[in-house]
C-alpha cells in the first residue's frame, strides 16, 4: 500500500507570537513550527497501516518555506516515515490560502500513484478545514473527513472507517484510492527515539518547487492581522478553605462583576 501524509507546520504551543511591522501576518523569526496535532494523528494512522500491511511505504509531504517545513518533515521520518517531499514556497510574501495549498500540494502529486491520502481534519493554527477536499476534488479522488477508526481489507481492497454525526455514528465504505481528513488514529501518536532522530537528520529530502502552482492559483489575501488585546482585571483571592474560596467567588462575581443580581 502507498500512503502519502499531507502536513502542516504551526507554532508550537507556547512561542511568543507577534503581528509583522505592517500588520500583514504573523513574525516568524524566531519562532519554532511543530507538527500539528491532527497532523500528528495522521501520520500514526499511517504508520499503524504500514505495519498492519507489509510492505506497505509512506510518503510526508509539507507546502511552506524550507526552513519552515524541513523540521516537521524530518519529525515525520524519526517517527518512521519512508521518505518526505518538501513542496517549496517562496520565504517571502503572503502564504497561499487553502485553495492555494491545494493546488501546490495537487501539482506535487499529480501522475504519482498513491492508494490513501492522509490530511489532519483541519489545520491546528487557522483550522480552517478545507485543503483535504479541495485537494480530493484537484486530484479526482474520493474524500471523507472526520474520520475515525480507519481499516483496510486487503481482500476488498476497500478502506472501512467511522465518522461521528449529529445523529450518532457512519460506517462507511470506500475503495482506493481515497483521501481521508483523519480526525484521531487508532491509538496516540507515538514518540521518536533518539537513534531514529539522528537518523532523519541525515535523510534526504525531496524538493518540489510550488512557485508556479501557487501563483497561478486564485487565492485570498488577509486585509490586517492583530492579536487579541491583552487580558486585564485579573483578580487573585486568598482564601484558607474551599468554602471560604467559593464565597468570595461569588461575592465578587456579584458585587463587582455585576454578573448575578
Amino acid at each position: 500500500m502507498e500512503i502519502v501524509v499531507a502536513v502542516k507546520p504551526v507554532p508550537e504551543a507556547e512561542a511568543r507570537l507577534r503581528a509583522s511591522a505592517d500588520g500583514s501576518g504573523l513574525e516568524t523569526d524566531g519562532v519554532k513550527f511543530v507538527l500539528a496535532g491532527y497532523d500528528e494523528s495522521a501520520i500514526e494512522q499511517a504508520l499503524l497501516l504500514k505495519e498492519a500491511h507489509p510492505p506497505s511505504t509512506v510518503q510526508v509531504l509539507s507546502l511552506g518555506p524550507a526552513a519552515r517545513c524541513e523540521e516537521v518533515l524530518r519529525a515525520a521520518l524519526a517517527l518512521g516515515c519512508d521518505r518526505a517531499t518538501l513542496v517549496e514556497a517562496a520565504p517571502s510574501g503572503p502564504l497561499a490560502d487553502p485553495m492555494g495549498v491545494a493546488r501546490g500540494l495537487a501539482a506535487a502529486l499529480r501522475g504519482k500513484k498513491f492508494d490513501l491520502l492522509l490530511v489532519g481534519k483541519q489545520a491546528g493554527d487557522d483550522e480552517e478545514g478545507v485543503v483535504g477536499s479541495a485537494l480530493a476534488q484537484l486530484l479526482g479522488v474520493g474524500y471523507a473527513g472526520f474520520v475515525t477508526d480507519l481499516r483496510f481489507d486487503a481482500a476488498s481492497g476497500h478502506f472501512r472507517f467511522r465518522r461521528t454525526v449529529e445523529r450518532g455514528t457512519e460506517l462507511w465504505e470506500a475503495p482506493v484510492p481515497l483521501l481521508v481528513g483523519l480526525q484521531q488514529a487508532w491509538n496516540d501518536p507515538r514518540t521518536a527515539k533518539l537513534p531514529a532522530i539522528l537518523r532523519s537528520r541525515k535523510q534526504p529530502i525531496e524538493r518540489f518547487d510550488a512557485a508556479s502552482a501557487l501563483e497561478a492559483a486564485a487565492r485570498s489575501l488577509g486585509a490586517a492581522f492583530a492579536l487579541p488585546a491583552p487580558r486585564t482585571g485579573a483578580k487573585l483571592l486568598d482564601y484558607r478553605s474551599p468554602q471560604e474560596a467559593a464565597e468570595k467567588l461569588v461575592r465578587a462575581l456579584r458585587e463587582e462583576a455585576k454578573v448575578f443580581p
